[in-house]
């Protein structure tokens, strides 16, 4: 839905990963939250150790610490 986060994690190398958006992408509206963070409690698939990230997904703040943006 709009304004949901979302996330992905691939397993294998080289994948490739398409979604359907609503609008084209505008990076004044860009945000994020981090994919580790505790209190979201994801059990992702991969040692976070070993998680190949962009360094903005490294960088991002903790749902506590996001801002509130509705």
């Amino acid at each position: 839905p709009v304004g949901f986060a979302h996330g992905f994690c691939t397993l294998e190398p080289d994948t490739e990963v398409a979604y359907k958006v609503t609008a084209y992408y505008s990076a004044e509206c860009d945000r994020g939250v981090l994919w580790s963070d505790p209190a979201i409690a994801i059990d992702w698939p991969v040692d976070p150790d070993k998680a190949q990230l962009s360094d903005k997904d490294r960088k991002a703040p903790r749902l506590a610490e996001a801002p509130d943006l509705f």
